[in-house]
C-alpha cells in the first residue's frame, strides 16, 4: 500500500502557536519583578483622567459677590491640585454637613471653562422659600472657608455633531447661569456658536448679571440677549412668559435647538408651548429637574428600615420628602449627584415597600425597572420600605 498523505489545516497550527506562546509569556511574567516598572498614576492616560474626573476636589470661598440681596455668588479657588475643566452648562455637585445630616446639592457653574484653567470656579445660589440647603450656604459660607465639591458633570452642554449651531437658551431666575457661561465661552472663543438667550423674571429688578449680559451682547454679534417680564408692565421689556410666540420672533433664521433652564413652573408651561414650534425632539434640551411631589394634605409618616453595607438602622420619612431627604437629614451618607433621577449615583434596591414616583421623573434602565432598583432622590415613600444602598 502506498504511503498516505496528511496535511495540517492553519487553524491547528494556530492553535499549536497560540498554546506555544501563552506557555512563552507564563514564564516571562513569572520571572519578572512582583514590582511595576512604572506607577500606574504616572501613566499620561491616568493622570488625565484623575484630572478631569476627580473624586472628589477640594475648594476654597475667594470671594463673594452680593446680587442686590436677591442671590449669592460664590467664587472658589483649589486647594491643592488644579481645578478640573468642565464644558459650558455643566454642574459642581456639593458635599455639605448640617448638623446631623449629609447633603449633597448641585449648582451650574456659571464661570467660563477657560476660567477653570486660571483657577477659579463661581456659582450663584438664590434664595428660595424653605430651602434647606440654599438657606445654610447664604447664612453660612464666608470667605476663607474650605467645601467639597465633586468633578462638573451635566448633559446641558453645545455639541456640534448634536445641536444645531444656534442655540435659542430659555431661562427663568438662577436658571441663567448654565448660559452665562456660554455666552462668556463664545465669547472667549471656546465656543462655535451662536445664542439668543431669551431671560424671564418677575421684575427687572430680579435680573442676575444684567449688566454683563448687555455687555456681552453689545461686543459680540454672535450674542443676544432679550428679557422677558412677567409681573412688570415696564418699557424696554417683552411682557409676558417665554413662550412659542416669543421664541418664533426673537429665534434666528434656519435650524435652531432649544437649551431650557429654570424653575418648575417655567418647565411645566413649555412643554405645552414648545410642540407648537414643531421641532425635533433632539433639538430641544431641558435640564433635568425635580418638580417634586404634590404636598399631601395630610403627610403620613413611614419608616425606612436601611441596609448600608452590612449595617442596618431603621429611619423615619415623610412622604412629601424624598426617601433620599430622609437618609440625609438621618445622617446617613449616600452617594448622590444631581437629585433628579438622571446621574443614577444613588441607585439603590427597594427589597420591599412602595414608593411614588413623579410623573416623566423615572429616569431607570428598563432592567432597574424590572429588577426593582429606584433613584431615591425622586422617589416618594407610600409605605414603611426596606432599602439597601448600593
Amino acid at each position: 500500500m502506498g504511503k498516505k498523505k496528511f496535511s495540517v489545516n492553519g487553524n491547528f497550527k494556530d492553535s499549536i502557536n497560540t498554546v506555544k506562546f501563552l506557555i512563552e509569556r507564563k514564564q516571562f511574567v513569572n520571572s519578572a519583578p512582583a514590582v511595576l516598572p512604572t506607577r500606574t498614576d504616572d501613566f499620561g492616560v491616568n493622570k488625565v483622567a484623575k484630572s478631569l474626573h476627580p473624586k472628589e476636589q477640594k475648594l476654597v470661598i475667594s470671594r463673594i459677590e452680593d446680587h442686590a440681596g436677591i442671590a449669592k455668588s460664590y467664587y472658589f479657588s483649589s486647594k491643592g491640585a488644579p481645578l478640573a475643566y468642565f464644558k459650558a452648562g455643566q454642574y459642581l455637585t456639593f458635599k455639605l454637613e448640617i448638623g446631623s445630616s449629609v447633603v449633597t446639592r448641585s449648582y451650574s457653574i456659571a464661570s467660563s471653562p477657560a476660567s477653570a484653567l486660571n483657577g477659579e470656579y463661581q456659582i450663584t445660589v438664590k434664595r428660595i422659600a424653605n430651602g434647606f440647603v440654599s438657606d445654610y450656604i447664604l447664612d453660612n459660607w464666608n470667605v476663607g472657608d474650605e467645601v467639597i465639591a465633586y468633578a462638573p458633570e451635566g448633559n446641558l452642554t453645545y455639541s456640534p455633531l448634536r445641536d444645531a449651531k444656534n442655540i435659542v437658551a430659555v431661562a427663568g431666575g438662577s436658571g441663567i447661569t448654565p448660559f452665562l457661561s456660554l455666552a462668556r465661552a463664545i465669547d472667549q472663543g471656546d465656543e462655535d456658536c451662536t445664542l439668543t438667550l431669551l431671560y424671564g423674571c418677575r421684575a427687572s429688578d430680579e435680573i442676575l448679571f444684567k449688566a454683563e449680559l448687555d455687555a456681552l451682547s453689545e461686543k459680540n454679534d454672535k450674542i443676544n440677549v432679550v428679557y422677558v417680564l412677567s409681573h412688570s408692565d415696564e418699557e424696554g421689556y417683552e411682557k409676558g412668559f417665554v413662550g412659542a410666540d416669543i421664541i418664533k420672533k426673537y429665534a434666528p433664521e434656519g435650524n435652531y435647538s432649544i437649551f431650557v433652564c429654570g424653575p418648575g413652573g417655567m418647565y411645566k408651561y413649555l412643554e405645552t408651548e414648545l410642540p407648537k414650534l414643531e421641532k425635533e425632539k433632539k433639538y430641544i434640551r431641558f435640564e433635568v429637574f425635580s418638580s417634586g411631589k404634590k404636598a399631601d394634605e395630610e403627610p403620613k409618616e413611614f419608616s425606612i428600615k436601611v441596609i448600608n453595607r452590612g449595617e442596618e438602622s431603621v429611619i423615619k420619612a415623610s412622604s412629601n420628602e424624598t426617601v433620599l431627604c430622609a437618609f440625609e437629614r438621618a445622617g446617613i451618607v449616600v452617594p448622590a449627584r444631581c437629585h433628579t433621577g438622571e446621574c443614577g449615583f444613588c441607585r439603590s434596591k427597594l427589597v420591599s415597600g412602595k414608593v411614588y414616583i413623579p410623573e416623566g421623573e423615572d429616569r431607570r434602565r428598563i432592567a432597574d425597572m424590572q429588577f426593582n432598583f429606584i433613584h431615591p432622590c425622586c422617589c416618594y415613600p407610600e409605605s414603611d420600605l426596606v432599602v439597601r444602598i448600593n
